[in-house]
């Protein structure tokens, strides 16, 4: 088995295993180095792996006599969806539900896992129709926040994230936003209109200067999903893409957005057409100019 350092070392190898559909997405991939910094050593993080991989119930399935439901992602990188097939195949009368996709994680797009799991606990598959409205989503995250976080040390990086926090807070209150999550230093805010959406981005990203930080931004609008307190659906996807093409100081918006605030006053500069990742078609980007 290779070393821990080796196989999940570098930023972005923890989510390019355990879920690969969000590798376009920066707060995750830092947040994700960070929490495996701050969670263990790395002579434990490795004893703790292997540890996992010795475990071994083969012998024990055929004497599970209660309702058993398996769950395995057809692609998960992380665990062969062959042990999921095997499981299935031992514990008897068990149910087996194969689902789409390669992450091992069911947490960025839960519907489907959840659905099983009632119906298996219900007996009764419940169709649920998604409250759809039309919003500007903004993304924003500090560029380079890995490297100066371990630059900095836990406590004062924890201290200028407060900071990085407050101002964001400040500004989505000011131009009327709605935060809707946030982990690490991104932040995923909601607007009812899109030029506020632009003008809060770039008045965070003003602010946050003051700290010595850099953040980049994507806005777009679309129809999203409301899903309890949070958002989903391809226009979520498509502004956390946008944002993820953005450097430093940038804000990035879809054409949807360039074309909707027409007359606004607003300037952008072209940055031509993009292929983003995991969403079809092709998008021209562009720019807002302070």
């Amino acid at each position: 088995m290779a070393s821990i350092s080796e196989r999940w070392g570098k930023p972005g190898r923890f989510v390019e295993y355990f879920a690969p559909s969000q590798e376009a997405t920066p707060w995750l991939i830092d947040w994700s180095a960070r929490l495996q910094r701050n969670a263990n050593t790395p002579s434990g993080a490795e004893a703790f792996m292997r540890m996992a991989f010795d475990i071994d119930v083969r012998n024990i399935l055929s004497s599970v006599h209660v309702p058993a439901l398996v769950l395995h992602a057809t692609g998960d990188r992380m665990c062969h969806v062959e042990n999921g097939r095997y499981l299935a195949r031992e514990i008897p009368n068990a149910r087996y539900v194969e689902l789409p996709g390669e992450d091992h994680f069911p947490w960025f797009e839960p519907d489907r896992a959840i659905g099983e799991i009632r119906e298996f606990l219900t007996g009764h598959r419940v169709s649920l129709t998604p409250d759809r409205v039309l919003a500007t989503v903004l993304f924003t995250d500090i560029v380079g926040s890995t490297d100066r976080a371990a630059a900095l040390g836990d406590s004062a990086w924890r201290s200028l994230l407060e900071a990085h926090n407050a101002v964001v807070r400040s500004q989505l209150s000011r131009f009327r936003g709605v935060e809707v999550s946030t982990a690490g230093d991104g932040f995923l805010a909601t607007f009812d209109g899109p030029a506020r959406a632009i003008h809060c981005a770039r008045e965070i990203g003003r602010l946050v200067r003051e700290h010595d930080l850099e953040v980049r931004a994507g806005v777009h609008t679309g129809e999203v999903e409301i899903v309890g307190d949070d958002v989903a659906g391809i226009a979520v996807h498509i502004g956390a893409r946008i944002g993820s093409l953005a450097g430093p100081g940038e804000v990035l918006v879809s054409g949807t957005v360039r074309d909707l605030v027409a007359g606004s006053g607003l300037e952008f500069s072209d940055r031509g057409i993009q292929q983003l990742r995991g969403v079809p078609g092709e998008w021209r980007v562009f720019a807002a100019i302070d």
